[in-house]
C-alpha cells in the first residue's frame, strides 16, 4: 500500500472504531501507530515517534492552562456563584415578557466568563433555573430548551476549554483566541435573549403560560434585592471576570497566569462565602485531574495522529485536489461546516476538532485565511453538535440533573431546536463579517 492509502484507509478505520464505541484517543493514537509502521516498515521507527510526540505536545508550561482554567471553573461551580448571578439576572428582567428565560442566558453568559465548560454550565442551571420556571408556569420545553441552548455559551466565550484545545491542535495563540471569542460569545448571548422574547410574544404557546410570559411571577427573595444587594452577589464574580480577561487583554499575564490568578482568586471566593469543605476541595481536585489527563490525552493523540497524515501525504493529496478543482475558499467553508455540522450529530466537541483540523489546517493556511477567525467559526459549528440529535450532550446532561421522568430527551431537543437554528444564524455572520470576531485581537 502506498502512503496515501494507508492514509486513507486510516481514516476509515477511524470511524468504525469510533462508531463501534472506542476511546476518539485510543482509536486516534492506534491508528497512528500502525499507520507508521506501515509506511517505514519499522516498529522502531513507530514507536520512537509515538513517544516523540507525546513529549512535545504537552511539554511547554503553556500547556498549564488546562488545569487552570478547569480548576478555576470548577471552584466556582462549588461556590454556587451560579444561583446568585441567576437571581440578580432575573430580579432585573422579570418585567419583561420571557424575562425569566433572558434571565438565564444572561446568567449563563456571566458563568460562562468564569467557568469555560459547557457542561457545567447546563448541569448548574439546570438545578437553578428549570425548576423556578416551571413553578412559574413556563412550558417544560421551553424550560429546558433555554438551558440547553444558553449552556452552549461556556464553549465560546472565554475562558474556553475548547478554544485551548484549538488553540494547541492549530499552535495559535490562546490569549488571541479568548479575546476573539469575546464578542461572538456576546452577540450569541444577544440573539438568544431577542429570540426569547419574540417567541414569548409569537408564540406564547411554546414559551408558556399568561403568568410565566408576563414576567409577573416573583418571589419574595427576588423583590428583596435591592441594588446594594445585587451589587454585592455580582462583585466577587465581575472582579473575578475582570482580573482573569482583563489581565490577558491588557497584557498583564500571559493566558496561563491569568489560569493561576483566576484558580486563586475562586478559591478565596469558595472559601469567603464558606461554600468548600475539605471533602468538596478534594472532589474538585480530582475531578480537575480528571479533566486535564482526558484533555492531555486527546491532544497527545491528536498530535501523533497529525505526524502520520503528513508521513501519508494524505493532506497535501487533498490540498492538490482542491486545487485542481478549483474549489473557492467560499465552498470549501461551506463543505466544511456542513460536515461538522454532521459530525456534531454522532461525535462530542473535542473527538470532532481532533479528527478534523489535521485534515483542515494545511488547506486553509494554503488560502491565509486567519486562524483565529477559523477558530471561532469552528468552535460555534462544533458546538451545535451540543443541541442536535441523536447524541447532544448538553440535553443528555440535562435530561440525567433534571431526574424528571416527564421530561423527555424528545421535549429537550424539541426545546433546544430554536436556539441551534439562532447559533446557526450567528454563525453565518461570523462568516460573513469576520471582523465581529477580530476587532478586539
Amino acid at each position: 500500500m502506498t502512503g496515501l492509502e494507508i492514509g486513507l484507509a486510516s481514516l476509515a478505520a477511524m470511524l468504525v472504531l469510533i462508531w463501534l464505541g472506542m476511546h476518539v484517543g485510543v482509536a486516534l493514537t492506534l491508528l497512528s501507530f500502525l499507520g507508521v509502521w506501515a509506511i517505514k516498515g519499522k516498529v522502531i521507527v513507530a514507536s520512537k515517534l509515538l513517544a516523540q510526540a507525546a513529549a512535545d505536545s504537552i511539554a511547554s508550561h503553556i500547556f498549564g492552562v488546562v488545569p487552570l482554567f478547569v480548576l478555576m471553573g470548577l471552584l466556582v461551580s462549588q461556590a454556587d456563584i451560579g444561583r446568585d448571578t441567576f437571581q440578580v439576572a432575573n430580579h432585573l428582567f422579570r418585567r419583561i415578557k420571557g424575562g425569566l428565560g433572558i434571565a438565564t442566558v444572561a446568567a449563563n453568559a456571566v458563568f460562562a466568563a468564569i467557568t469555560g465548560i459547557s457542561i457545567a454550565s447546563a448541569a448548574v442551571f439546570t438545578k437553578v433555573a428549570v425548576p423556578e420556571m416551571l413553578r412559574l408556569g413556563y412550558t417544560p420545553r421551553f424550560s429546558v430548551g433555554v438551558v440547553a441552548g444558553s449552556s452552549v455559551l461556556g464553549m465560546l466565550i472565554p475562558p474556553s476549554l475548547l478554544l485551548i484545545v484549538y488553540g494547541f491542535l492549530a499552535e495559535v495563540s490562546v490569549g488571541a483566541l479568548f479575546i476573539a471569542g469575546v464578542i461572538p460569545g456576546l452577540l450569541l448571548a444577544a440573539a438568544f435573549g431577542l429570540a426569547i422574547v419574540f417567541l414569548a410574544h409569537r408564540v406564547p404557546g411554546f414559551v408558556g403560560g399568561p403568568d410565566a410570559i408576563s414576567g409577573s411571577g416573583s418571589d419574595q427573595e427576588d423583590d428583596d434585592l435591592t441594588l446594594p444587594v445585587m451589587a454585592a452577589k455580582m462583585a466577587p464574580i465581575v472582579l473575578l471576570i475582570a482580573v482573569v480577561l482583563g489581565g490577558i487583554y491588557g497584557g498583564f499575564f500571559t493566558p496561563t497566569e491569568a489560569g493561576a490568578v483566576g484558580a486563586l482568586g475562586a478559591l478565596l471566593l469558595a472559601l469567603a462565602r464558606r461554600k468548600l469543605t475539605w471533602r468538596g476541595l478534594w472532589s474538585v481536585l480530582v475531578e480537575t485531574g480528571h479533566v486535564t489527563v482526558s484533555i492531555s490525552f486527546l491532544i497527545i493523540a491528536a498530535s501523533i495522529y497529525t505526524r502520520m497524515l503528513a508521513l501519508s501525504g494524505l493532506p497535501q493529496f487533498l490540498i492538490g485536489g482542491i486545487e485542481a478543482a478549483e474549489l473557492s475558499f467560499a465552498a470549501l467553508l461551506t463543505i466544511y461546516i456542513i460536515v461538522i455540522l454532521l459530525m456534531g450529530t454522532v461525535l462530542d466537541s473535542t473527538s470532532i476538532l481532533l479528527i478534523v483540523l489535521p485534515l483542515i489546517l494545511p488547506i486553509v493556511g494554503g488560502f491565509n485565511a486567519d486562524l483565529v477567525w477559523f477558530g471561532i467559526v469552528t468552535i460555534i459549528a462544533v458546538e451545535i453538535g451540543l443541541l442536535t440529535p441523536p447524541l447532544g450532550i448538553a440535553v443528555y446532561v440535562i435530561k440525567s440533573t433534571l431526574d424528571d421522568d416527564r421530561i423527555s430527551l424528545g421535549e429537550i431537543f424539541r426545546g433546544a431546536f430554536p436556539f441551534a437554528v439562532i447559533m446557526l444564524l450567528v454563525l453565518i455572520l461570523i462568516v460573513l463579517v469576520p471582523e465581529l470576531s477580530l476587532m478586539l485581537v
